[in-house]
């Protein structure tokens, strides 16, 4: 699959079968004459009526144990996502499917209505863009984040929020609604400052100077912003992680994080294919890095190591992170204080609907 040609504006080369599929097809080339592959790949957007709101986890590799996607797959396109596989439950490919054949979840305030006022439910941080990014393109036209937004405002729960898209300046004033009564958190996903390789790496996300715009503009409005070098690709973008963090901390970030390039499944490959791609004279490098960090192999999936890796890579990933915070001031007691959200405000909404007199 290296030697196919990139669509325009697309992360992934190919579709790989979807794992659950009981058939697989294989296009073979028998000499005969066959269509060319369209240049050009359009989006579709299907519904679906949610059947619930929140979705848990106990990972202890997270730092929230709920989360809320308003869609299933991401139009920016970026190719390392560890979401693709997740196309997959949906008989769908995670290669150009996840970017292009999207899911639009409808009805999920109501269903978060009734999660919220159930007996025994305990308030605490609802993470969005858990699993994709609930700024993506989309959102533009269906405007779901923002109605949860002002759902989760009226009922005063806090959340916290991944993104790498611009267009979360469009809710710049429930954000600073939330902010004001310490309910949010946001957090700016920044990979790379160089524009060929974002465009190649995330098609269709906002560029890296969109990105620190976006950080400022928050911080200017006293929203609590930071910022998620992520992922860190060891041979390819990991020299960038101290200017990364430096950029982010002259626009307005307090706080930083960081994730070692995760490939989960069929990411794997479509990944090897992009750098074979886009990069073929640093691929085998890219992933022997990648393996140095993974005990050998392109992935682990174990806790504790999913995130950070292991070995003397990736222990030296994590060593300049953390020189790079101090001497950048970042991370430091007052801003992890300040971003710290209050639980105590939450008021259940009224389970027909009408909040509050």
């Amino acid at each position: 699959m290296a030697d196919l040609p990139p669509l325009k504006g697309r992360g992934a080369t190919y579709d790989p079968d979807n794992r659950f599929a009981p058939t697989r097809v294989e296009a073979e080339d028998d000499g005969w004459w066959q269509e060319e592959t369209p240049v050009r790949r359009a989006t579709l957007v299907a519904e679906e009526a949610a059947r619930s709101a929140l979705a848990w986890n106990s990972s202890p590799d997270l730092p929230f144990d709920r989360s809320l996607n308003p869609y299933r797959g991401c139009e920016h396109g970026c190719i390392y996502c560890y979401a693709r596989p997740s196309h997959a439950y949906w008989d769908l490919s995670p290669g150009l499917d996840f970017e292009t054949r999207l899911i639009a979840r409808s009805g999920l305030v109501d269903r978060l209505r009734e999660e919220l006022c159930r007996p025994g439910y305990a308030c605490r941080p609802i993470n969005l863009s858990g699993n994709t990014d609930c700024y993506q393109p989309l959102e533009a036209e269906r405007g779901s984040t923002r109605e949860l937004l002002a759902f989760l405002l009226a009922c005063r729960h806090p959340l916290t929020l991944v993104t790498k898209s611009a267009l979360i300046l469009r809710d710049l004033d429930l954000l600073r609604a939330l902010a004001e009564h310490r309910l949010v958190r946001v957090m700016i996903s920044l990979t790379s400052l160089d524009r060929t390789l974002k465009r190649r790496l995330e098609p269709r996300a906002a560029s890296p100077g969109a990105r620190l715009k976006v950080i400022r503009a928050l911080a200017e409005a006293g929203v609590p912003v930071g910022t998620l070098v992520a992922p860190v690709i060891p041979g390819l973008t990991d020299h960038e992680l101290e200017r990364l963090l430096g950029a982010a901390r002259e626009a307005g970030a307090d706080t930083a994080g960081w994730m070692l390039l995760r490939l989960p499944r069929e990411v794997a490959p479509l990944f090897e294919a992009w750098l074979e791609t886009h990069y073929p004279e640093r691929a085998a490098k890219v992933m022997s890095l990648m393996r140095q960090c993974r005990g050998g192999a392109a992935y682990d999936a174990r806790f504790g190591k999913r995130m950070r890796g292991e070995g003397v890579f990736a222990e030296l990933l994590a060593q300049r992170f953390a020189a790079a915070c101090r001497r950048l001031g970042l991370n430091q007691a007052p801003a992890l204080a300040a971003q710290r959200l209050d639980t105590s405000a939450f008021r259940p909404p009224h389970p027909q609907g009408d909040l509050f007199d």
